[in-house]
């Protein structure tokens, strides 16, 4: 337990399980939980989108809202919903604000791959919402909010509120705020005839403001002015510094007073547990991994190929270059020419998806395919195969190697952000194996990961060595509760400094 429990408001456009489009909703769903834990207070707020109404939470009325908007003043529904938390005798409250116009859609931030139009005016009012919020629970509530948590640029405007047009409101003072940043390339860029949407003053539109290059920047905006920026893990705090990686924004990470602080993501070890996992036809542990061939066998089958005792490859991803998939894709002829097994789960870049399509036909009694996504077959991907491999453009955290990490399937990944945080390489040279977990592919290109796969299959052909990497990696921490206690550590030490 903290010794110094707080306050704390986290702002998300998407959480586990009301809405998800990505990772963010994994990270908002159980960061609130852990936090409440260790003696947090917390309210998750959220848009109340459609698929809320329709994810089987039952929601209550709060209060209604005046919520200022360039448009006029929204009278605006808050609900909540109070999440129980297992080992705590304080819930999640989780509040969700209404407005059908903005959020009764069938998408969050897009219909059939198009953003919505009107995205600025949506999550404008949002922020501005959250604001309202937070003074409802000072007045009403008797509830100051100690820390304000943003995810993202759609929460970014609130740290830009805070310190501008709200600055001197009684009922919102002293909130310290913290931007996470899951992926700088996702910015909140709009045209700058939309900047009079955010409501602010003409004058923080210039490139010390949130002008960036003629265009609103949404996430620029939360960078300058919240109190603490962090990221999903320690090497994408550094490399978000440098023009490969900071998409136009290194200067402005650079510039602020505070280093980036990188906090690792965890994951749902309840939800994702070799040991109790109903997606499994078997299941195993770390102690007895008998299952775990069960589990092969059985994807062999699901998959239509033969059951032989060959290593059999992962793949769970978008088909997209970012995620280094075409790198695969290239390299199938020379993999196809191994004794080996492929499948691979995930839909994405429609030229992608049919050089997927021509491969798997023709090498159909050596790979599976599907297009898609499918939540039972990825965790049965995760079970079955002997390997996961991951050769990311960037990769801000990931969560598919920290499966893998924990189902015993030894993960080939990117030498890239959190990749490089979570999975610890095997030296084929000084025969170190004790604590590694997997491989890494130092360089972006097909060659070096054909090279590094030779290297795992290698050493698959090791029983002795191949168990240590299984075990190390199943016996890895990867728990949100390590990332939730460097959470509550950041906030307390926030909490300690004077207000400005």
């Amino acid at each position: 337990m903290t010794q110094h429990p707080l306050n704390l408001l986290m702002v998300s456009s998407e959480a586990v399980p009301y809405a998800k489009t990505g990772g963010l909703a994994d990270v908002a769903g159980a960061l609130p939980l852990e936090l409440a834990k260790i003696g947090h207070d917390i309210i998750l707020l959220l848009p109340h989108y459609r698929c809320v109404s329709e994810s089987g939470r039952s929601f209550r009325s709060v209060c209604r809202l005046p919520v200022p908007t360039p448009q006029g003043v929204i009278d605006t529904l808050i609900e909540e919903d109070v999440v129980s938390v297992t080992g705590s005798d304080r819930p999640v409250r989780v509040w969700t604000i209404r407005n059908k116009p903005f959020f009764d859609r069938s998408g969050l931030y897009q219909d059939r791959g198009i953003d919505y139009l009107d995205n600025l005016d949506r999550f404008s009012f949002f922020c501005r919402a959250t604001i309202e919020v937070m003074a409802y629970l000072k007045t009403v509530c008797r509830w100051d909010t100690q820390i304000l948590h943003l995810h993202d640029w759609q929460a970014s405007l609130c740290a830009v509120y805070l310190n501008t047009v709200d600055r001197d409101r009684p009922e919102v003072p002293g909130a310290r705020t913290v931007l996470t940043l899951h992926n700088v390339g996702y910015q909140g860029l709009f045209p700058g005839e939309q900047f009079a949407k955010t409501s602010l003053p003409r004058s923080l539109y210039t490139p010390s403001g949130l002008e960036f290059h003629g265009m609103v920047n949404v996430l620029k905006g939360g960078i300058m002015f919240a109190d603490c920026v962090t990221t999903v893990s320690p090497t994408y705090a550094r490399e978000i510094l440098s023009p490969e990686f900071g998409f136009g924004l290194e200067g402005v990470l650079r510039n602020r007073p505070d280093p980036i602080v990188g906090i690792l993501n965890g994951i749902d070890i309840d939800r994702w547990n070799p040991e109790t996992d109903s997606h499994l036809p078997a299941n195993y542990s770390v102690i007895d991994r008998s299952g775990k061939l069960v589990c092969k066998k059985a994807l062999q089958r699901e998959f239509h190929l033969p059951e032989l005792s060959v290593p059999l490859l992962g793949v769970i991803a978008r088909l997209t270059s970012q995620k280094g998939l075409d790198l695969i894709e290239a390299i199938i002829p020379e993999l196809m020419a191994m004794d080996l097994q492929l499948v691979v789960l995930g839909a994405g870049e429609p030229e992608l998806e049919a050089k997927f399509k021509t491969l798997q036909t023709r090498y159909s009694h050596r790979m599976g395919l599907r297009i898609g996504f499918d939540e039972g077959l990825a965790h049965r991907i995760e079970g079955g195969a002997d390997m996961f491999v991951m050769p990311s453009r960037y990769e801000p955290c990931g969560l598919s190697q920290l499966y893998s990490l924990r189902y015993g399937t030894v993960p080939v990944v990117r030498k890239i952000g959190g990749l490089a945080d979570t999975v610890l390489p095997l030296s084929m040279y000084d025969g170190q194996v004790v604590q590694a977990t997997g491989f890494h592919v130092e360089e972006h290109t097909a060659e070096t990961l054909l090279a590094v796969l030779r290297r795992a299959m290698a050493a698959y052909q090791d029983p002795s060595m191949w168990g240590r990497l299984v075990q190390a990696g199943m016996t890895t921490d990867v728990s949100w509760a390590r990332s939730a206690n460097a959470y509550d550590r950041l906030f307390v030490s926030l909490c300690k400094l004077p207000c400005q």
